[in-house]
Formats: C-alpha cells, structure tokens, sequence
C-alpha cells in the first residue's frame, strides 16, 4: 500500500535508516522545530539503508557528483540554514 511517512533526521553530515525500496522522498521540512523528510512509501516493500547528508550553508561539499538534492530547511530561529541530499549508491 503506498502511505506518506515522515522520518526524522538529524542535524549532521551523514546518517543512515532504512526506507522501503522505491521510496520517493518528497520534502524536507521542520515540524516544531525538528526536521523531517517526508516519503511516498510501499509499506509492503522491503528496506533499504538510505544515506542522507545535510550541509550546512557555507560547508564544504565533497562528494556532490553522487548527491540528489532533497530539499533545504531552516534552523534555530531561521538564523542556520541546512541543504538535505540522498546518496545515489552506484
């Protein structure tokens, strides 16, 4: 069945939680003031581990070539501003 669900991330480089395969992640966004993605899933597919990286305005990027732009977000009273990628595995 495909359902919309929100997972939440947190506010570093790189980490990594399963997502049924397939999934098209849709947004990123903050709900009282934490952010989230939100995914269409198939919550009868199997998992597979996601790599999301968030980078922070002004941060180094060094692995763009292999990065799908999800989304951007704002932090702590709008004062940091973070950038949300999917690691696209070869």
């Amino acid at each position: 069945m495909k359902t919309i669900y929100k997972y939440p991330i947190k506010i570093t480089d790189r980490q990594t939680f399963p997502i049924p395969v397939g999934a098209n992640i849709l947004t990123v966004q903050t709900q009282n003031g934490n952010p989230f993605i939100w995914a269409i899933v198939d919550t009868e597919a199997p998992t597979e581990e996601v790599s999301i990286i968030v980078h922070g305005t002004g941060h180094p990027i060094y692995e763009s070539s292999n990065l799908e732009y999800i989304g951007t977000f704002q932090s702590n009273g709008k004062c940091f501003v973070f950038h949300v990628f999917k690691e696209i595995q070869h």
